[in-house]
């Protein structure tokens, strides 16, 4: 199953374990079950320290868990980890002997501190981009929290299952046959979350004030990496915070307009973005937000984790989130017929009709990929004509299965109460309510700036955007802004590299003079 030089990477990963992590792969009758043993065997040839063993335990599909020092640490595979899932077995491997990428001191004793028990299974499909996020986010916290226990599960194995607890998106987390989350998230995200279900004990006591810097980055993406790395390179003591390195990047498939570049996909450059930043003295502070910001002669910061920290020069590089239609109904059914990942939840649409909101060209492009796999697909936008490209257009018109609705006010989403039937919009024209019999509806309005944390401090216009001036300065001294959060035209990533650097500059520049 796996080729030779794949088998040759995992001994270099796994060259790095110091103790046995060890397989247990239970008994099954299964067809594929053959196709599961021959992956671990070749996992477990690929370092001495991983052991495979088989277990008696009666399985209707293949499915195996990990043990560590010779008991279960929480980590249950149902299904074949192959396709997406397969970084998410090798990661679990490494974090099992705390190796690989970990979470900070800080962000370890918060999952430590959620209270058990806490059982929860992960619904995925392999073809699915934002589900080994959320499922190497939940094995952490069960190999760091012994009241914890996870399982993935492949819904290809689990078809009754799926349609008994009526989920239409991946992936999908349930606790006790409840749904307690749906769609991409990321560690900090489902932490948070967990700690609002569950409660946390006290923490452990450590030192919270983190000291003062000359920099201090808010956001990972393109702007904010540009500017800690500009700022670090002339001297000055930097931080970043993030709640993800990568930002919006880490949900862009593929991007053609790097310039020097032709094609790579967002994580891969968010990856770049990690490891360049990691070549310099810069504290990067993942998987924290800041809650609060004084504004002083020096910034003082207080971050949701309870940590603080002050710095002469603020940098607010948080770029935009996804916007929301903002509807009834919406929030209600989000993973049962309201989805924002066309080319994850996708393929549950199969056959069915499907609405995507949003004419610009996010949502033209959803509207095409999902025309091949959908029995029809209806574009409904709000202007009077559509705002893609002109060749995405004519792609879309050439396409037999698809309409599109123009002029249309959004409305509500309505349902049955277990999944979405119909989307109501205005026809904007004649000032009528319309309703849309349909199964699903992809949300892709654009973007909103990443900006409430510091709105009552600086000026924005609007749309929240931030306000600069060239050289990114906002109207208070020592807070500047860089990227999608700032008023600067184009939110394009080569736009906010250049702007991330000319604010690092700019501080640097500030700080020089006075």
């Amino acid at each position: 199953m796996l080729d030779n030089s794949l088998i040759e990477q995992l001994r270099t990963v796994f060259n790095k374990l110091d103790s046995p992590v060890t397989l247990v792969m239970a008994s099954s009758k299964h067809e594929k079950q053959n196709e599961l043993k021959t992956m671990l065997e070749q996992v477990a040839e690929s370092s001495r320290f991983i052991n495979l063993i088989f277990s008696d335990v009666e399985s209707a599909h293949p499915k195996f868990w990990i043990e560590y020092n010779g008991k279960p640490n929480g980590i249950n595979f149902s299904g074949i980890p192959g396709g997406h899932e397969f970084s998410s077995l090798v990661l679990a491997i490494l974090n099992s002997d705390s190796k690989g990428k970990l979470p900070d001191g800080m962000i370890l004793n918060r999952i430590r501190a959620l209270k058990g028990p806490i059982t929860l299974k992960t619904y995925i499909s392999l073809s699915c981009e934002n589900c080994p996020e959320v499922v190497q986010s939940l094995n952490l916290m069960a190999i760091f929290n012994e009241n914890f226990e996870h399982e993935m599960i492949d819904g290809e194995f689990a078809q009754e299952q799926i349609e008994k607890l009526k989920i239409q998106g991946v992936p999908s987390v349930i606790k006790d046959n409840q749904l307690v989350h749906s769609g991409k998230g990321n560690l900090l995200e489902l932490l948070e979350k967990l700690e609002e279900e569950f409660g946390k004990n006290s923490s452990r006591n450590q030192n919270t004030d983190l000291g003062d810097y000359d920099v201090v980055v808010v956001g990972a993406g393109p702007a904010g990496v540009a500017s800690a790395i500009y700022t670090a390179r002339k001297g000055l003591k930097t931080a970043i915070i993030t709640d993800r390195m990568g930002g919006q990047l880490q949900d862009t498939k593929g991007i053609e307009n790097m310039i020097s570049i032709p094609y790579i996909e967002g994580p891969q450059l968010s990856a770049s973005l990690a490891k360049h930043i990691h070549e310099y003295k810069v504290d990067v502070l993942e998987h924290r937000r800041v809650e609060s910001v004084k504004n002083d002669t020096r910034k003082f910061l207080t971050l949701n984790s309870g940590e603080t920290l002050h710095t002469k020069s603020l940098i607010i590089a948080t770029g935009a989130k996804w916007r929301e239609l903002g509807i009834d109904g919406e929030k209600e059914y989000l993973g049962r017929g309201v989805a924002y990942c066309p080319h994850c939840d996708g393929p549950f649409y199969k056959g069915k009709r499907v609405a995507v909101v949003g004419g610009g060209n996010s949502g033209v492009e959803a509207a095409i990929d999902l025309a091949g796999i959908v029995a029809h697909v209806t574009v409904v936008e709000f202007m009077p004509e559509l705002k893609a490209d002109k060749v995405l257009i004519d792609k879309l018109n050439s396409l037999p299965n698809t309409t599109i609705i123009k002029n249309a006010k959004t409305q509500k989403v309505i349902g049955n109460g277990e999944r979405v039937t119909a989307l109501e919009y205005e026809d904007r024209s004649k000032g009528e309510s319309i309703q849309l019999p349909l199964d699903g509806i992809f949300v892709q309005i654009g973007l909103v700036p990443n900006s409430q944390f510091i709105k009552d401090i600086v000026k924005t216009n609007r749309f929240g955007e931030i306000e600069i001036d060239v050289k990114c300065r906002t109207d208070q001294k020592g807070i500047y802004a860089a990227g999608d959060v700032t008023t600067v035209p184009y939110k394009q990533i080569v736009v906010a590299l250049g702007e991330g650097a000319k604010a690092g500059l700019s501080a640097f520049e500030d700080q020089m003079i006075h």
